[in-house]
């Protein structure tokens, strides 16, 4: 066991960017592409204990995470979990994994253990599908992976990593009331969601290698904004058998087209929802936009805004 008291784990939210392939017919599937955001965020104090216990936010699932962790490890030991700050649940903003490696980051350091990522993923379930979550809370930035062999309980493998221009900023509603899909019901909505196209298929690629990923190494927002926009509409319409829309039908739906007419540069939903994005340059028309959404949500709900996160999970001890 460590000598520090207690162990800080701040972890980002992620944004959901879209997925590259359903059809799996070179071997691979899902796959993606998203970015870490420093606000909203997590924030976990795990504490030597004989027992596990938790309090806060996703107290109860921190300690099935935690139970999942010592079971991976064989360890006996238990813990005391305090959420002092927890990312939205259900809206799409990748909650549940950042919690999971939150607790198996704090876990593994109060035990001496080292371990990445994908370890942590690993030892608590997470990263079935998409590892966007996952990358993002190891190395924060813009993320790209390849997707997941049929049958394999290996992580999908990064592609590539990329800083988020300084001056690229983010606004971002997440309205109450709704929620996105996860665990079962999620992986039951993959299961009948139907193969797409294989041209959409590979315009979605065409569009991610040869104009965002170029356009975000040029720091060209407008180009990055307008395909990161096409592609959230042709693989929204790939889910939209199962939530309604190529964006999720009401508030959804409803913010990413506000936040498009009012100048943004990329709008979309981040993977289920209810979580709508918006991309502009600079502080002041992030502002400016943060103001308006507030006034377009039309019910309680909550907005946030800023640069990207530059680095993934911060760690420290006490």
């Amino acid at each position: 066991m460590s000598n520090r008291d207690s162990i800080f784990v701040e972890a980002p939210a992620r944004l959901h960017f879209g997925v590259l392939d359903l059809r799996g017919q070179l071997g691979r599937c899902f796959g993606g592409l998203g970015a870490a955001i420093p606000s909203p965020s997590l924030l976990l104090e795990v504490s030597g204990a004989d027992r596990f216990s938790a309090e806060g936010p996703d107290s109860e699932r921190a300690v099935e995470f935690a139970e999942r962790w010592v079971r991976y490890h064989g360890l006996t030991e238990g813990a005391h979990l305090t959420i002092q700050r927890a990312i939205p649940s259900h809206s799409g903003l990748g909650s549940g994994t950042q919690l999971a490696l939150a607790v198996a980051r704090g876990l593994s350091e109060l035990h001496g253990l080292s371990a990445g990522p994908e370890e942590l993923a690993r030892a608590t379930g997470r990263g079935k599908r998409s590892a966007i979550g996952t990358w993002a809370f190891g190395l924060g930035g813009f993320i790209v992976e390849g997707g997941r062999r049929p049958g394999s309980d290996t992580i999908a493998p990064l592609l590539t990593r990329f800083p988020v221009p300084d001056d690229w900023r983010y606004v971002l509603a997440v309205p109450d009331g709704g929620r996105g899909l996860s665990g079962e019901a999620e992986a039951l909505a993959f299961e009948q969601l139907p193969a797409p196209p294989q041209s959409e298929v590979e315009r979605v690629a065409h569009i991610v290698l040869m104009q965002l990923l170029p356009a975000l190494v040029e720091a060209d927002l407008p180009s990055f904004g307008a395909a990161l926009s096409q592609v959230q509409r042709i693989t929204g319409a790939w889910f939209a058998p199962q939530q309604g829309g190529i964006f999720a039908p009401g508030p959804t739906e409803h913010l990413v087209s506000a936040m498009a007419a009012r100048g943004a540069l990329g709008v979309g939903q981040s993977s289920w929802g209810p979580a709508a994005y918006g991309l502009v340059s600079g502080p002041a028309a992030a502002e400016k936009l943060a103001q308006q959404v507030r006034g377009d949500l039309g019910s309680p709900g909550q907005v946030f805004h800023g640069k990207f996160a530059a680095q993934g999970a911060r760690v420290w001890g006490l």
